[in-house]
């Protein structure tokens, strides 16, 4: 892919990191753009001065941060999408709300972050058996499909691997499991913000995303998208005034869970992490996901042709383009990925260290001249670790 350019003002502007800190960690906690820190200091101003006297028009941005939402992942409605406080909540949410009978199985990867691996184990009570799929081949997504059967309810993947960086097919995954009446849940934290994610394209019954990662905004908020014919299926085990039909109606003594996917919103919203949220969205579609993909696919490239020129580097990453992501894993021989690792972070280069490599993961402003401080202290470190 060609390069795309932004804007070097609204980058400067948005992005005013110390000039020696290389930043390659979105795939853990990324750094607000300004404009997101200054939402969060106008509503913290005005939570100070007249407390919340305007709660009609945080309910507008609420609102507001729903329409980005089903934009971004182009959902059918507003109304398909909650906004709850993590992944992890999003997929209990699923695995703990459907119908289970003994001899049912969901089928994932052998590579899942604990989210998306934890809340289908514990499933075991309801007679539930886990299938864990090695990926690390040639075609991943045949692997998984090989491993469903006429017992299979659930097939869930996280869109990208938080460790080895691959990126699936979800349209081939999606389209299997609408022809095999399987419900297709997507983990779609590595995803969402950095490459374009159409719910209705692969197929998704559940999508799920905290917005710390590449949306680039808070820990404690998160997106849930829930195919409409799906709502119901879920059973609800939290239960509070904000998942009412008529959440506004306090004296009623009888109730009505929404018919929308303010089902699963059991109390109040996190309005400080909604204005968070909506500020750094609004970047995102100012900016275009096409293009910040196209900058990401880049950035990845660029580090895997650069890296494998080092003596002892092994790219850990799948060498094969269509599933490369925003994610690079690497190790090198004989050398301690832990300390590593440790002289990288003392070097102001913020990285991670993941499976039995070291994670690099920048977003679509990191310039190339960083990518470029970044591979030059790997080389110097490893030959200092020799």
């Amino acid at each position: 892919m060609s390069p795309t350019s932004f804007s070097s003002e609204i980058l400067a502007a948005e992005f005013p990191q110390h000039t020696d800190l290389i930043y390659l960690n979105h795939a853990a906690v990324s750094p607000w753009p300004a404009r997101t820190a200054q939402a969060v200091k106008q509503f913290a101003d005005e939570n100070v001065s007249i407390g919340a006297m305007h709660y009609k028009k945080w309910l507008n941005t609420e609102w507001t941060l729903r329409q980005q939402i089903k934009d971004l992942i182009n959902a059918p409605s507003i109304d398909d999408i909650a906004l709850l406080k993590n992944t992890s909540e999003a997929l209990s949410v699923v695995a703990c709300g459907l119908d289970w009978h003994s001899g049912d199985n969901v089928v994932s990867s052998a590579e899942e972050f604990p989210s998306n691996r934890i809340p289908w184990q514990a499933q075991h009570s309801n007679g539930v058996s886990f299938r864990a799929v090695d990926i690390k081949n040639d075609a991943p997504e045949q692997a998984l499909m090989s491993a469903c059967d006429d017992k299979t309810r659930v097939l869930t993947i996280s869109s990208v691997q938080y460790s080895s960086g691959i990126r699936l097919d979800l349209v081939v995954l999606g389209k299997f499991c609408r022809q095999n009446n399987i419900l297709f849940c997507v983990d779609a934290i590595q995803s969402i913000g950095a490459h374009k994610i159409d719910v209705q394209e692969i197929h998704a019954d559940f999508v799920m995303a905290d917005a710390h990662k590449w949306m680039l905004g808070p820990e404690g908020i998160a997106l849930f998208y829930c195919k409409a014919e799906r709502r119901q299926q879920l059973a609800l085990h939290q239960f509070g005034w904000h998942m009412l039909e008529n959440a506004g109606d306090f004296d009623a003594t009888s109730w009505q869970s929404a018919a929308t996917a303010q089902r699963f919103e059991c109390g109040s919203p996190n309005m400080l992490g909604i204005h968070a949220l909506s500020a750094s969205l609004s970047l995102i579609e100012q900016l275009g996901i096409e293009k910040i993909e196209i900058n990401i696919f880049n950035n990845t490239s660029y580090l895997i042709d650069k890296l494998k020129n080092i003596d002892g580097v092994k790219i850990l990453t799948p060498v094969q383009q269509r599933h490369h992501a925003g994610i690079v894993n690497f190790s090198i021989d004989s050398i301690d990925i832990a300390d590593l690792h440790r002289m990288l972070l003392n070097n102001k280069v913020i990285c991670a260290q993941r499976g039995s490599g070291i994670r690099f993961s920048p977003h679509f402003y990191i310039s190339r001249e960083k990518l470029d401080k970044a591979i030059e202290a790997v080389g110097r470190l490893s030959r200092a670790l020799k």
